[in-house]
C-alpha cells in the first residue's frame, strides 16, 4: 500500500511515522507514505493557499487551485482512493479501516483553517472521514490516526499475525482485559483462570469479559452483537453477578 498525504505541515509527520510499529513497517517497505506540501503547488506570487470566504464569516478557507494541482500531479488518472479528513465526514470505525486496507493507493487531504473550498470535495474527493465529533486545528493528526490504523491491517506489519483479529472491534466487541507479571501486584491478583493453563476455559473467560465490558462501556456496540440463545442466557446470569 502507498499513501500520499497532502498537507501544509509536512514537518508534523516524521516523528510519528518513524517510530515503533509504523517506523519498522516503512523501513521494511511493507507500506510507503509520502507527504506533499500543498504550498509548493500554489501558483500565486507569495504561495498563498488560503483566502476569505465568500459571503463573509470568520476564518480563512483553503483555495482550490493548489489542491487541484497537487492531486492532479499525484493521482492524475484517479486510481487512488481519495480521502478528506473532516469532522463532517463519516466516523472512522474498524469496518471502514479494514475495507480501506484493501486499497493499493490512498491519497489523504489534510484541511486547515476553516476547511477547504467545497469544489475540492465535490470534484476530487471520494469520501470524507472523521475521527470524532470534535474539531481539531487541522487534518494532520486525524491523517496520522488513519495511517496507523491502516498499517496494522497490512500483512507482516504486526509481529503476531493474529493480533489485528483479536483486538477491540475486530468482532464488534471491546477487547478482554490483559495481564502480565507479576501474578500478584500489591495484593491485586491476576484471575486464576489465566494461570490455569486450561485453554478452553481461558477462551471462555475472555469471551465473557468482552461481552461484559462492551455491555457496560459501549452499549451501542453491544446492541449489535448476535448471541446464540445459550450464550444470551449465560450472559444474563453473568451480568447480574
Amino acid at each position: 500500500m502507498h499513501i500520499d498525504v497532502l498537507t501544509l505541515f509536512c514537518e508534523m509527520f516524521p516523528s510519528v511515522l518513524g517510530a515503533s510499529i509504523l517506523g519498522r513497517a516503512l523501513e521494511n517497505k511493507l507500506l510507503s507514505v509520502e507527504t506533499h506540501d500543498i504550498r509548493a503547488y500554489a501558483e500565486n506570487k507569495h504561495h498563498r493557499v488560503d483566502d476569505y470566504a465568500f459571503g463573509g464569516g470568520t476564518g480563512l478557507v483553503m483555495m482550490p487551485q493548489p489542491i487541484f494541482s497537487a492531486i492532479r500531479d499525484i493521482d492524475p488518472e484517479h486510481k487512488a482512493r481519495r480521502i478528506y479528513m473532516s469532522p463532517q465526514g463519516k466516523p472512522l470505525d474498524d469496518a471502514r479501516v479494514r475495507a480501506l486496507a484493501k486499497e493499493e493507493h490512498i491519497v489523504i487531504l489534510c484541511g486547515h483553517y476553516e476547511g477547504v473550498d467545497q469544489r475540492v470535495i465535490d470534484e476530487l474527493i471520494d469520501e470524507e472521514i472523521s475521527i470524532g465529533d470534535y474539531v481539531l486545528t487541522g487534518g494532520e493528526l486525524p491523517a496520522m490516526v488513519l495511517i496507523d490504523a491502516l498499517a496494522r491491517q497490512v500483512e507482516g506489519v504486526l509481529g503476531n499475525e493474529l493480533g489485528a483479529d483479536e483486538e477491540s472491534f475486530a468482532d464488534g466487541l471491546l477487547e478482554y482485559p490483559q495481564y502480565t507479571r507479576p501474578a500478584d501486584f500489591e495484593g491485586h491478583k491476576v484471575p486464576d483462570v489465566l494461570l490455569s493453563g486450561h485453554h478452553a476455559n481461558i477462551l471462555k473467560w475472555r469471551r465473557q469479559q468482552q461481552l461484559l465490558k462492551t455491555y457496560r462501556v459501549r452499549p451501542d456496540l453491544f446492541s449489535k452483537v448476535e448471541l446464540s440463545d445459550k450464550e444470551r442466557k449465560a450472559f444474563e446470569t453473568l451480568k447480574n453477578q
